[in-house]
């Protein structure tokens, strides 16, 4: 593939010219211009790293879902088990896609393939995910965009989560594309999907197939009558570049914070042990806190290190 992203070059040059960059990193990756529609257009890979972006992400897929006749009340999961991509066009939102992996809640595929899940995960080794929430705008037709957002993907799950096996669960009419294009097999035969109302079929690939392709395929010419997303992949030496741009970068959804620590509990646990002089946080500064506490504190600031030991000795029988 020809993409070269835009903060390498960034990058470089700031490097370069001795600049330190302290900016708020995004998880995004910007790739060279594509041309959709017949114009060049800014496009860019992102792994979704706030609420805002998640909702669009949402809005997104149940546009596309009901228009299928699949609904339009679906939720995109945020948890540490659910990393959600998204692929922009001119900063908009123009395809999203969902990597689900395997935890004690199971995958969305249980809710219909629970036998051939619990085969799977029988095996040896076996940690499976799921691609799933997947929409693309009907105004973007890119196999070189599609194939940015499966690479981005993969060197991002598989590095993170080191799963064994890929599924999807799909409407059989697309069966052909994922056996043609990124060599998908079908397991199982097809069952109705409650969620959506419809007729799918479940689809496995194995992580370490994928890591094949990519070495064979990727950034050399597609063959003749070859209809696979692969050559269209990044050639494996960026991989390190893409994840650590990602990897790196901050996230603003994530579980609520851990309570604050008891200041006076803990002042009055590690002073006793601590030389002499000690400066209060000013939090826990004696005026601040009940008179009761303070007096407390302010005794224990004028004991030195070793004083009172003696009395917290255990009497002798």
């Amino acid at each position: 593939m020809a993409f070269q992203w835009d903060v390498q070059r960034e990058l470089q040059a700031r490097i370069g010219s001795g600049r330190t960059i302290t900016h708020r990193q995004s998880r995004r990756i910007r790739l060279r211009a594509m041309e959709i529609g017949g114009q060049p257009r800014a496009v860019a890979i992102r792994l979704v790293e706030n609420a805002e972006t998640l909702d669009a992400a949402r809005d997104l897929l149940n546009s596309r879902y009901v228009r299928k006749g699949y609904g339009g009340d679906h939720r995109i999961p945020a948890s540490t088990h659910h990393l959600t991509f998204t692929a922009e066009v001119d900063d908009a939102i123009g395809g999203t896609i969902t990597l689900a992996v395997d935890s004690e809640r199971g995958l969305a595929a249980d809710k219909t393939f629970k036998e051939e899940l619990d085969t799977l995960r029988a095996l040896p080794g076996a940690k499976l995910c799921e691609l799933t929430k997947f929409a693309f705008s009907d105004a973007i037709h890119s196999r070189e965009l599609m194939a940015a957002l499966f690479h981005v993907v993969f060197v991002y799950g598989s590095r993170t989560h080191a799963c064994t096996h890929l599924l999807i669960e799909l409407n059989p009419r697309h069966v052909r594309f994922y056996e043609a294009m990124l060599g998908f097999s079908r397991l199982g035969e097809p069952q109705f999907n409650a969620s959506c109302g419809i007729s799918a079929q479940l689809m496995m690939l194995e992580v370490a197939e994928i890591r094949r392709q990519i070495d064979r395929h990727a950034g050399a010419p597609a063959g003749r009558g070859m209809h696979s997303l692969y050559p269209l992949f990044f050639e494996p030496v960026a991989e390190n570049a893409i994840y650590e741009r990602l990897a790196r970068a901050e996230t603003s959804i994530e579980a609520p914070p851990e309570p604050a620590p008891d200041v006076p509990a803990f002042v009055a646990r590690v002073l006793p042990v601590l030389p002499r002089p000690i400066k209060l946080p000013q939090a826990a500064a004696p005026s601040r806190l009940p008179r009761r506490i303070a007096r407390h504190v302010k005794a224990l600031c004028g004991r030195r290190p070793n004083e009172g030991a003696a009395d917290r000795r255990p009497a002798a029988h």
